[in-house]
């Protein structure tokens, strides 16, 4: 990738996470915001998204997905959005030629699939959370369980927000895949109630909590006899994951068409 700034276009931008990437694309001299998109029917379409996003005016309209078509110097979109949004827009940046970071979760295998055939066309870089350090979580998570397996009781426990639409988050379903590909196990639980027996072997606790506003938690807990280890990731902000999805579109700019994931990004020279 060459030193030229990055020109970023935003999918959902006026969400929790769209109006955090605004600013802080703001910010950052490697990057440029070139286009804003949100919904056909959003009653703040026209509006400058600098302004929305409380930082004065970029002279960036919120513009309804059809505008991306003729949108000049967007190399790369960033999607906080939910499934089939995503999927239309996967079909235009493909039209398009322009790289897609998705950082929406809760896609179905169908409409993982299909996001995957869009990357025959184009660069696509699919992460259910995008914070670098929730991803060097999942390589030590990888890690202790192939260490510990057939030894220890792997459980995951996740907290978000109370708005949060979709259970258990995307990051917990990746550590719990993690987790079983590293540790043999085959088959995961989804919290317990009455009288379940004793502990299975070869299964996945995996709890969801839903509570204020927090941005997110997830634990793995591998108990052994007499010791338990806990690999921990606590989110104090959205800036975590702003920046790691800023951090995957400059990384994806200018790469071939192709499947990428954060596992790349981590080792993206800054």
């Amino acid at each position: 990738m060459s030193t030229a700034t990055v020109g970023i276009g935003l999918h959902g931008a006026l969400g929790r996470m769209g109006i955090r990437l605004i600013q802080l694309i703001a910010e950052d001299p490697r990057v440029r915001l070139v286009a804003a998109i949100d919904r056909e029917a959003h009653p703040k379409l026209g509006q400058d998204a600098g302004e929305l996003a409380g930082i004065g005016r970029l002279d960036v309209p919120i513009e309804p997905l059809s505008a991306l078509e003729k949108r000049q110097g967007v190399d790369v979109v960033i999607d906080f959005s939910h499934p089939s949004a995503s999927l239309e827009l996967a079909t235009v940046c493909a039209r398009n030629g322009i790289a897609l970071v998705v950082g929406t979760t809760g896609f179905d295998p169908e409409q993982r699939k299909a996001l995957e055939a869009a990357s025959a066309t184009i660069p696509i870089l699919l992460s259910p959370n995008m914070s670098r350090a929730v991803n060097l979580l999942m390589r030590l998570v990888g890690e202790a369980s192939a260490a510990l397996a057939g030894v220890a009781d792997i459980e995951i426990v996740e907290r978000h927000h109370h708005l949060k639409k979709d259970s258990p988050s995307g990051t917990a379903l990746k550590l719990a895949e993690i987790a079983a590909k590293a540790s043999g196990a085959d088959h995961l639980v989804h919290g317990r109630e009455g009288l379940v027996g004793e502990r299975k072997p070869g299964e996945i606790g995996v709890h969801a909590v839903r509570s204020g506003d927090c941005p997110g938690e997830h634990t793995v807990s591998f108990g052994l006899l007499g010791e338990t280890l806990e690999l921990s990731h606590r989110a104090l902000n959205r800036d975590g994951f702003v920046r790691g999805a800023i951090d995957s579109a400059r990384f994806l700019a200018g790469k071939p068409a192709g499947w990428y994931s954060m596992a790349n990004v981590l080792d993206f020279a800054q």
